[in-house]
């Protein structure tokens, strides 16, 4: 279990801010060569692994997306020392001053978002929440080198260094949607020892945060039989409840909802129940907000369903899951896989008609 957790905590601590992947796709890359068939890269980035089936050509194809990019900040001037930045994805910003952060310059440089005293602000804003144009990276440099080393354009990540407390829960950055690649990687472990009569096409999607690039792009080219998004959802803590957040350590959340196909929610249900794993139904009334949105409207229209691990403090340098549920939902994907009869999507229109 520490090497697996110590996989996902590598994986949050790679940059990787949306439009920007590409460390995590080198360090993804890496681990998924020895346990897929083949690997390659889509014209805009995404990572797609595949794993060739034992049934009989030509084989039906199943995919397995995950979002590997994360929020971040973008430099949009040099200011006096300091620097001016915007968000690359959804940031509250209220969560930013104090945290350590890397400026992707010429050279990585360190860097802390700062926030003006409240003398120094306009007075309307004196004792309320500092709008991100307000706030600062302070780096240390003096102007000059800071000029040479930085350029407006340069990318901003989260430093935070990711934690794993009480030994089951992990900590940090980027674990949206980082949680949902290492339960890829789990499940590619189980399909080791697992026979499955599809292809299965494993990928890592870039720009989710921003336009769901990736996956539209990914699903376009492969065009499979089905397939499966595994994102994550919001997980009960301080002010967070209600029918559409979930506890930590209670499972893979099933999508349910216009956007999921029925067939699909239905055999995932069954199969946790047999498998005796905890899950809950994840109501979608509208979208989900994830690439599944575009994913499942492709080409002539992809069967689709949304798998989603319970995250709290979502786009904050401190996001948290639950290990337990990263395993689970990896392991209910690799049981899902080698369960799969070569006439599963016949089945699916029979049953709806």
């Amino acid at each position: 279990m520490k090497e697996r957790i110590s996989h996902l905590t590598n994986l949050i601590s790679l940059a990787g801010v949306s439009g920007y992947e590409t460390p995590v796709q080198q360090a993804l890359a890496e681990i998924w060569a020895p346990l897929t068939d083949e690997l390659s890269i889509s014209r805009v980035g995404s990572l797609h692994a595949l794993r060739r089936g034992q049934g009989i050509v030509p084989r039906p194809r199943v995919m397995l997306s995950a979002h590997m990019d994360a929020v971040g900040l973008m430099v949009t001037e040099l200011h006096a020392g300091f620097l001016r930045v915007t968000a690359i994805g959804g940031l509250d910003a209220r969560i930013l001053p104090g945290q350590p952060v890397i400026v992707h310059g010429r050279r990585r440089v360190e860097g802390v978002i700062v926030q003006p005293s409240p003398r120094q602000l306009p007075g309307d804003l004196a004792h309320k929440r500092v709008p991100l144009d307000y706030l600062l990276v302070e780096t240390g440099l003096p102007e000059a080198e800071m000029a040479a080393l930085v350029q407006p354009g340069d990318v901003v990540s989260f430093a935070q260094p990711p934690m794993v407390l009480a030994g089951q829960f992990v900590a940090g950055h980027s674990l949206d949607n980082r949680a949902s690649v290492a339960a890829l990687t789990v499940c590619l472990d189980a399909l080791q020892y697992l026979r499955h009569e599809w292809d299965v096409w494993v990928l890592a999607t870039v720009q989710e945060e921003f336009n769901y690039l990736g996956a539209q792009t990914s699903s376009f080219a492969l065009q499979p039989d089905l397939a499966v998004v595994i994102d994550v959802t919001y997980g009960t803590g301080p002010g967070a409840s209600g029918y559409n957040v979930y506890p930590l350590e209670s499972g893979p959340a099933l999508g349910w909802g216009p956007t999921v196909h029925p067939a699909l929610y239905r055999s995932f249900k069954a199969l946790a129940e047999r498998m005796e794993m905890p899950f809950r139904k994840d109501v979608l009334p509208k979208r989900s907000f994830t690439e599944m949105d575009s994913l499942q409207l492709t080409a002539q229209g992809i069967p689709t369903i949304l798998l989603s691990i319970p995250l709290r403090y979502m786009h904050t340098p401190v996001e948290m899951i639950a290990w337990k549920d990263v395993e689970r939902t990896g392991r209910l994907l690799a049981q899902f896989v080698a369960e799969l009869p070569l006439d599963y999507v016949e089945q699916m229109w029979r049953d709806e008609a």
